[in-house]
């Protein structure tokens, strides 16, 4: 089955959009796809066929969302936690997605004509080879599109991405890139997998579970929440509407949390500008709240090599990671 749907909403569906693309819209989605092996008891089929059911679920939901506007999608697919559920299912996804990814390099004229990028996110070292070699070429054949953009996290939890983001940073630092004073929230944020997406409007999660399972855990402090009861393989475009007019009902509170907490991280970075600009101050024996001019000169001379030291830092980060890519896509070539 094709990752890209070709295909039109129904006529009450294309009224129903219509309408809600009136409000706000998100730009960003994110899904915990979850209910597939419970779809599959109450269906009494086999756990992958359920699995199979849930990437059916996934095409048409990436359709409905190219139909109302929605530029990016990031999905669940596989925790680093489910690696401890049976060997026989294991290896089944992993199979899947063996397949899925091999479709996916198969449908590039598609990707191409609808520019969609495929970023994967997670520690692609814990796949199996020529997993990781699939996943390379798809990121590397897809990564110069820019119309929409599906994030795929797989092998992934929030705490390991993290983890991985102070590691990157300690790597900087160690490089002399980076000065320890440099970290700050911000410069983590373009250390994690997703630091090439905005963060999350909206994070949906099926089957009734009302956990966020170790997903998105920094990007998603300001999204709104929607917990629904439907397994993820009898998701409809219904139950995608309704997430998004809860997102607009919420928009006004969720966009004020946003501008404070952007306006209070504003305020720590000037504030660690100014503890910096004094110390710099008493360092040449001048007096720390003396000439305003001195003070303004030494704050951004401050910024300004910071700024340059941060985006030497990133390209080489970048960098690094595209060398791993490149490295994994030429092995089976």
């Amino acid at each position: 089955m094709s990752w890209i749907r070709e295909g039109d909403l129904s006529i009450l569906e294309r009224f129903c959009a219509s309408v809600i693309k009136a409000g706000p819209m998100p730009k960003h989605i994110a899904f915990i796809m979850d209910g597939n092996r419970r779809y599959a008891k109450k269906n009494k089929v086999k756990k992958l066929e359920g699995h199979s059911q849930g990437f059916a679920k996934l095409a048409q939901t990436l359709q409905w969302c190219l139909s109302l506007g929605i530029q990016e999608v990031t999905v669940y697919a596989f925790s680093i936690e489910n690696f401890k559920r049976s060997q026989d299912e294991v290896d089944g996804l992993m199979e899947l997605a063996r397949q899925k990814f091999t479709h996916l390099l198969e449908e590039k004229d598609n990707l191409k004509k609808h520019g969609v990028c495929v970023r994967i996110l997670g520690d692609l070292t814990l796949l199996p080879q020529d997993i990781q070699e699939l996943v390379a070429r798809v990121e590397l054949t897809t990564r110069h599109y820019n119309t929409c953009f599906l994030n795929i996290c797989i092998a992934y939890t929030s705490r390991q991405e993290i983890s991985n983001a102070v590691k990157e940073l300690a790597w900087g630092v160690e490089e002399g890139l980076l000065q320890p004073s440099d970290v700050s929230e911000p410069l983590i944020d373009k250390c994690l997998y997703s630091s090439k997406s905005p963060h999350p409007d909206i994070l949906i999660r099926t089957s009734g579970e009302v956990r966020l399972s170790d997903f998105l855990l920094w990007q998603t402090s300001h999204a709104c929440l929607v917990f629904q009861s439907v397994l993820w393989p009898e998701y409809s475009f219904w139950n995608l509407w309704d997430a998004i007019l809860q997102y607009q009902m919420n928009y006004k509170a969720l966009q004020k949390a946003r501008d404070v907490y952007m306006e209070e991280r504003e305020w720590q970075q000037l504030e660690a500008d100014k503890a910096y600009v004094t110390e710099k101050l008493k360092q040449k024996g001048l007096a720390p709240h003396g000439d305003p001019h001195k003070r303004r000169t030494l704050l951004q001379e401050c910024r300004a090599k910071r700024e340059e030291r941060i985006q030497g830092f990133l390209q080489a980060l970048d960098c690094k990671r595209m060398n791993f890519l490149e490295k994994l896509s030429t092995v089976s070539a």
